[in-house]
This record gives structure tokens, sequence and C-alpha cells, in this order.
């Protein structure tokens, strides 16, 4: 079967990468706007699922990846800054304190859908505005969930990680991804199988 991601992130793509299977990438025209009073974690299981299952109706044919991160702060949602000054707001609220970053998966081949929460609870370090300044202006993480690119110097502005998939916070949990590709018969450790000429 072909392998799809439902993403237009090319992070996620990256790091699908990493599992030496071929795949395409199909964005997913889905409304991400919370409902109202929906808990973080449901918000982003439900738009993993949503974006796997838009994409895998227009192709029967393929297992489809579809994923969605959300950071929580005081039991609230933290969405993108989407700019300089909101991405100061929100390191200077999260400075010593400790962030959950839910990376929800969805892998479905049209008929079959495993969904799963990976969360990784990130501490802060203490940040002065000079630090905050440096990393804002080096990484300009304007479109990230926390203002965060673990992937990147991001890493640094962290005290202590804890997640059961170091992968997760980047948006892609690869090892619960294994797993469930797995389920549907795409082991990434096995050699495809050669059509003889």
């Amino acid at each position: 079967m072909r392998l799809i991601l439902a993403s237009s992130s090319p992070y996620r793509r990256q790091m699908l990468l990493r599992l030496g299977l071929p795949f395409e990438v199909c964005p997913p025209d889905v409304d991400e706007t919370p409902t109202p009073g929906e808990d973080p974690v449901a918000l982003a299981l439900r738009l993993a699922r949503a974006k796997a299952l838009r994409v895998a109706a227009a192709h029967p044919d393929a297992i489809v990846i579809g994923s969605d991160q959300v950071a929580v702060f005081e039991g609230r949602p933290v969405g993108k800054p989407g700019s300089h000054a909101g991405a100061r707001a929100q390191l200077r609220r999260f400075s010593g304190r400790s962030v959950a970053f839910h990376s929800a998966l969805c892998v479905t081949d049209g008929t079959t859908v495993h969904v799963e929460d990976v969360p990784t609870d990130c501490e802060f370090l203490t940040l002065d505005e000079a630090q905050i300044e440096h990393y804002l202006r080096t990484e300009r993480p304007y479109d990230t969930a926390g203002s965060a690119k673990a992937e990147g110097l991001g890493i640094a502005l962290m005290a202590r990680m804890r997640s059961d998939d170091p992968t997760a916070i980047i948006g892609l949990p690869l090892i619960a991804l294994a797993r469930l590709l797995r389920r549907l018969g795409l082991d990434p450790l096995q050699p495809p199988t050669l059509t003889p000429p």
C-alpha cells in the first residue's frame, strides 16, 4: 500500500524520513479551531484523526498518517504565537514552569483507525530577557506551539523533558508510529517485497 503523510509540516516530513519508508505528502484541509470547552488532549486527538480521515477518503488505497500537537499550560491549550511579541509573552510565562506537549497520532487504512496521544512534559529553565530575545531572534519559532523548537536551539530552553518517545516533542512520535504501522501490516524493519519483472 501507499503511505501518505497528511501534513503540511516540514518538521513531520523530515521526521518520517527516518523510518526509511517511501511516502507521499498530502496536506489536509482541516479547520483546527477548538470547539467550545474542548479538552486540549481531546483537541489534539480529534485533529489528528480528522486530518488522517480527510486524506484517506481521497486515497482509499493508502495508509494515511495524521498528527497534531497541542501544548498545555496550567490546564489550557497554548497555540502558535504568530509573532515575536506573542512568542516573547509565551516564553516569559513558561520561564521556570512546566508545559505538557501532547503529540496526537492517527494511522488509518480507511477502514481501521488507530489513534494515540504521546505526551512530553517539558520543564523550562528560568529565562531572563536576554536569553529569550536571543532565542527568538535566532530561531523565530512563531509557527510552533509553545514557541519552542526542540529540534533546534529550543532544546536549550529546557531544564528537563520526560516522554516515552523522544521524537514526540517534534510533532511526530516515531516509536508509536512504527507500532501503529505494524498493526496495519507495514513494518519499517521489514524489507519491502519486490515484485518479479
